[in-house]
C-alpha cells in the first residue's frame, strides 16, 4: 500500500494558492524574532499557529492563538506556541495570518472515493456543517458548469443570498475555487486530499484560512 503523508499548513497553503485559489495572508518563521519581524507586513488582529508537515489538527492541542492586536500579544502567543512543539512534532515553525472575519463560511476540497476516484466537495461549513450536512460533489475534471450546478445544488440557498448586511456570495468566485481544487488534482496525480475549512466569505468572496493538503509518498 502506498504511504501518503500531509503537507505543513504552510505548505498546503502555497499548493492551493499557486492552483488559484484565495488565501488570508500570512507569514512564517522559525522563532520569535522572525515571526514579529515578519507579522509587520501584516494588518491586526492577527493569528498564530504552530506549523509543521505533522501537525495536522492545531485547534485539538490548543496550538492556535487568536486575536493578537499588539506585539507584545504576538510575541507571547509565538513564544507558547514553540514552547508546545514535541519531538514527536518534527520541524515546526510559527504560521501567522490576519484574521479574516465574516459572518458565513463554506468548506471545499478534494478527496479520494475508493470506486470513482478523486471528487471534489463543496458545502456550507461553519458551526452548522455537522448538522445540516449540506454537501455537493462531482467527480474530476470539473467544468465550470459543474462547479455552478454544485453550489447550486446546496440546499441552505438562503445563506448564498444577502445575509445580515453582507452581499450576495459571488458564485463565480466559488466556481473558480471548484476549478481550481480539479486543476491541481488533474496536474497533480500524488494529491490524496486537499481540505479547505473553512472558506470564509468576505465581502462576497471566499477566502481560505486554513489549508490542509494529503499527497503520495514518504516526507521529503
Amino acid at each position: 500500500m502506498t504511504s501518503t503523508h500531509t503537507l505543513s499548513e504552510a505548505d498546503s497553503r502555497a499548493v492551493v494558492q499557486a492552483a488559484g485559489i484565495p488565501v488570508s495572508p500570512y507569514v512564517t518563521a522559525s522563532d520569535r524574532t522572525g515571526a514579529v519581524d515578519a507579522a509587520g507586513t501584516l494588518a491586526p488582529p492577527l493569528v498564530a499557529k504552530l506549523c509543521g508537515d505533522r501537525i495536522a489538527h492545531k485547534s485539538e492541542r490548543g496550538l492556535v492563538r487568536l486575536g493578537l492586536d499588539d506585539v507584545g500579544q504576538l510575541r507571547a502567543a509565538v513564544d507558547e506556541l514553540l514552547d508546545a512543539a514535541t519531538p514527536d512534532d518534527g520541524a515546526v515553525q510559527v504560521l501567522v495570518s490576519t484574521m479574516v472575519a465574516g459572518r458565513r463560511e463554506l468548506i471545499a476540497g478534494l478527496a479520494t472515493d475508493p470506486q470513482f476516484g478523486m471528487t471534489v466537495m463543496v458545502g456550507i461549513g461553519g458551526v452548522l456543517a455537522e448538522a445540516i450536512a449540506d454537501v455537493a460533489f462531482r467527480l474530476v475534471p470539473l467544468t465550470p458548469i459543474d462547479a455552478h450546478e454544485m453550489v447550486d445544488q446546496l440546499a441552505t440557498q438562503r445563506l448564498l443570498g444577502e445575509f445580515r448586511g453582507e452581499p450576495a456570495v459571488d458564485r463565480q468566485a466559488v466556481a473558480d475555487v471548484l476549478v481550481g481544487l480539479s486543476d491541481l488534482a488533474s496536474h497533480d496525480p500524488d494529491i490524496v486530499s486537499v481540505d479547505l475549512n473553512p472558506l470564509v466569505i468576505v465581502d462576497g468572496r471566499p477566502v481560505a484560512v486554513d489549508a490542509l493538503v494529503e499527497r503520495r509518498g514518504a516526507r521529503r
